[in-house]
């Protein structure tokens, strides 16, 4: 735990628990937004997935800085072609053997995990601009409202 002053008249401190969350979430929704915004491991949820969703939020509300910032050209709602776009950029890629009918080929492909956990910190640290996560609800207005 961990003391932030956020005020000085009058004297006022937050507490920051981190790990401790709510003891239920109600919904996956939710459970991804927490999981973008860091209050629960990446992997637990996992990199790609929380890549995926964050693309969909993006592009749903249409915050679109992430094609600027990778340079994509337009926008892009399979995830997969993003990643691997990013990776390319990046430079992001891994050896994989490959067995074929005459031996073992090694193969150059783009490294998914990696480029999701750029995406995710671009993502965290503004690097796609200004993000609002709960837009919907504070509209009043579920995610399937819309």
């Amino acid at each position: 735990m961990s003391r932030i002053q956020v005020c000085e008249r009058p004297l006022m401190f937050l507490l920051d628990t981190p790990g401790v969350l709510a003891p239920r979430i109600p919904s996956v929704e939710t459970g991804l937004k927490l999981a973008l915004c860091g209050t629960v491991l990446d992997h637990l949820v996992g990199e790609e997935t929380l890549a995926d969703f964050l693309l969909y939020a993006l592009n749903r509300h249409q915050l679109l800085g992430y094609v600027q910032h990778y340079g994509l050209g337009e926008a892009c709602d399979d995830i997969a072609s993003v990643l691997k776009r990013v990776a390319v950029k990046l430079r992001k890629t891994q050896k994989v053997k490959v067995l074929t009918g005459t031996g073992n080929v090694n193969v150059i492909q783009p490294d998914y995990p990696a480029a999701a956990r750029d995406f995710l910190r671009a993502f965290r640290s503004g690097l796609l601009g200004p993000v609002m996560l709960d837009r919907d609800l504070l509209q009043g207005r579920s995610a399937e409202e819309s």
